[in-house]
């Protein structure tokens, strides 16, 4: 049963899985379906949490839309996730950034990783 289960999820895996950490600002572009019709919708903002592995694997992505708060969770192997494409690197040491849900301003930035 669970050799059956593995081969059925490594069918859905992509491909190439873009490379992004925790803190990096990335540009998710997503398929959005509209009635009949498709469009791509682009969304950008800091990546506060990856979870999950193999097909389940998912990340959260947080903006401020006009002084508002707005995260999305989107799966990682997803046909709806087109693109991920990364805008910035950042420097973090934590997994999960959810202290920044309370910030607002300059300490709600995250500094940028050199190489």
């Amino acid at each position: 049963m669970n050799e059956i289960i593995r081969k059925i999820e490594s069918e859905q895996l992509k491909a190439e899985v873009p490379q992004f950490r925790v803190g990096d600002t990335v540009r998710v572009h997503a398929l959005i379906k509209e009635g009949t019709r498709e469009r791509i919708q682009i969304f950008e903002g800091t990546v506060l949490k990856r979870q999950g592995g193999g097909v389940k694997e998912t990340f959260t992505v947080r903006k401020n839309s006009n002084g508002v708060g707005v995260e999305k969770s989107w799966p990682l192997h997803s046909p709806h996730v087109v693109n991920v494409e990364v805008i910035r690197r950042g420097k973090v040491r934590r997994a999960k950034l959810n202290y920044l849900r309370d910030r607002v301003g300059k300490s709600a930035k995250v500094k940028e990783r050199m190489r």
